[in-house]
């Protein structure tokens, strides 16, 4: 046993090294340095959106997404591809440091969210992502992640609830809610490249009580898989028209950068409390709402939209605070 936890912590190491490896030759080979000098924002962006990622309930896209369409106007259809396709490095890096280190994850709800979550990304992708145009996109995101500012604060606010490491009944009524929850978190990963972890996040830490430090990795987990099907899909030429030649470049140029971040931040918060993280979100959630303030040119439909995905935010987040409080 001992010799097992001794070699664990190298054991993590192969799929990073793996995909450096890839990576260099691919790169060396193809010469495709230059890609640096002009995408070079992308690879600083994603060195603390990769780290988010593996440390957090939030997926790297949840800062590369406003960076890409309010920092650098960049489509939303081509940042929600780019969320998908470097999650799907990232958070698979982090999720094998978790697996690895045997980091305690929730089996039921990464089983059961995590199926729905991958119907939720093809209908998002298929039928929500034409719903909407470039900028109400933008306002969506920033509107919704600040309702779940709105609940991260809410949750550190609490005082002496009762938290568990798992679910304390895997009945009918707590199978749908998950189910739900993963399916409606993947439709908004269709659209925005990352969502089921923090709906599935709010659901286990609001609804059923369970402690933090397992919903973060179980979050992970089900928003790389996500991740995975969601960019499978589009390379199988699903969800309109194909990846764009930039976004394709944008990933390429971050690979190292997440393959390295990502765990980076399953093993600090495996080791840490999770309160700094927690702040550094919420400062982060706040500049997006204000970003978003400054460079979108609000409308009375775009106003409508902000407060209406706001208000239904939070109160859905409430909502499950409220029902939750059977478990406590």
């Amino acid at each position: 046993m001992k010799s097992s936890l001794n070699t664990r912590p190298h054991l993590d190491l192969v799929f990073i090294t793996l995909v450096w490896i890839v990576w260099l030759v691919i790169t060396v080979g193809a010469n495709r340095w230059a890609l640096f000098v002009d995408d070079w924002f992308m690879p600083v962006t994603m060195a603390f959106g990769s780290f988010v990622a593996g440390s957090t309930s939030q997926g790297g896209g949840a800062v590369a997404f406003p960076v890409m369409t309010l920092g650098f106007n960049i489509d939303p259809r081509g940042a929600r591809d780019f969320s998908m396709m470097i999650q799907s490095i990232g958070m698979t890096s982090a999720t094998m440091v978790i697996l690895w280190r045997r980091i305690p994850i929730e089996k039921t709800a990464l089983l059961i969210a995590g199926l729905s979550g991958a119907v939720g990304i093809v209908f998002g992708l298929e039928v929500v992502q034409f719903w909407f145009e470039s900028t109400p996109t933008k306002v969506f995101f920033v509107s919704l992640w600040l309702a779940f500012g709105v609940a991260l604060w809410t949750i550190n606010r609490v005082k002496g609830s009762i938290k568990r490491e798992s679910l304390a009944d895997r009945n009918p009524g707590t199978l749908i809610c998950l189910a739900l929850a993963g399916f409606v978190g993947g439709t908004v990963s269709g659209l925005l490249g990352s969502g089921l972890d923090i709906f599935v996040f709010a659901a286990l830490v609001l609804g059923f009580r369970v402690c933090e430090t397992v919903a973060t990795p179980t979050s992970v987990i089900l928003m790389a898989s996500n991740s995975v099907v969601g960019f499978l899909w589009r390379l199988s030429g699903g969800g309109g028209e194909a990846i764009a030649p930039e976004i394709w470049n944008y990933w390429w140029v971050c690979i190292p950068v997440v393959a390295i971040g990502a765990p980076m931040g399953a093993r600090f918060i495996s080791n840490r409390g999770h309160l700094f993280v927690v702040r550094l979100l919420l400062v982060v959630i706040v500049a997006q709402a204000l970003g978003a303030v400054f460079i979108v040119s609000f409308d009375g439909p775009l106003i409508a939209l902000a407060v209406a995905t706001f208000g239904l935010g939070v109160a859905l987040f409430l909502l499950l605070w409220r029902w939750g409080r059977r478990y406590a």
